[in-house]
């Protein structure tokens, strides 16, 4: 069944507002999309993180924490370290688990990662190295500031050195107000630069990253380009 990471160039780039707003953008197509955050660090390991009840809530399904969230750790850290500071190591087996779980109860399933392509989930094993494992392609969510130029081309040469599939980048504002000189040339650049499709930019939603996870699927933006997404992965 087709499936999608969501990655990016970084951290607080909006990966988890843009994969629920896939998600919900999905659901109106009439997809039956699941999602899933694998692993989830600065969290309190007994409660359902917020991102993940975003994304249920989004999606519209009712998968248990342990399928669409199997790890978190308590430390706003790369999961290798936040497991390391509980005093133990990052099991797989049930993340990956989980994910043939989801595949199985899908027709798709959009699953968000964690941090940049690189972030350790174990000393051995990177986010992008799990993705090709799984023969997940991806989409990278990458901000329209200054310094993306840079962030992005090395993100997809790092994916493309790893033999991963990028569908596309999905540029998404992470602050409010009049964009600068910055944001407003950026996304031509990356355009002329890259080879695969540029999407967005995504508007800064105010308030959305605050409010609980029901009123927050509300204030979801709308991404006009969700049904190209959905083409490219199938």
């Amino acid at each position: 069944m087709p499936s999608l990471l969501i990655t990016g160039t970084g951290t607080g780039v909006g990966k988890t507002i843009i994969t629920a707003a896939l998600a919900r953008a999905w659901r109106f197509l009439g997809i039956d999309a699941g999602v899933m955050k694998p692993l989830a660090c600065g969290f309190d390991p007994g409660h359902m993180p917020h991102d993940t009840a975003l994304l249920r809530a989004s999606a519209r399904v009712d998968d248990p924490l342990e399928l669409v969230t199997p790890l978190a750790f308590e430390a706003p850290l790369a999961p290798s370290e936040a497991a390391r500071l509980a005093g133990c190591e990052v099991d797989l087996v049930p993340v990956d688990a989980a994910l043939d779980a989801l595949q199985r109860r899908h027709t798709h399933l959009l699953v968000e990662g964690i941090g940049g392509a690189l972030v350790p989930l174990t000393d051995e094993v990177a986010v992008a190295d799990w993705a090709v494992r799984h023969r997940l392609p991806a989409a990278v969510v990458a901000r329209t500031d200054l310094g993306t130029l840079n962030h992005t081309r090395m993100t997809l040469e790092v994916l493309a050195a790893r033999g991963l599939c990028v569908l596309g980048v999905i540029l998404n504002r992470v602050h409010g107000g009049p964009p600068g000189l910055d944001e407003q040339t950026n996304p031509a650049a990356l355009r002329r630069l890259l080879t695969v499709p540029v999407w967005g930019p995504v508007d800064f939603v105010e308030g959305l990253g605050d409010a609980p996870p029901e009123e927050a699927v509300a204030l979801l933006p709308r991404l006009a380009f969700a049904d190209e997404v959905l083409a490219a992965l199938s």
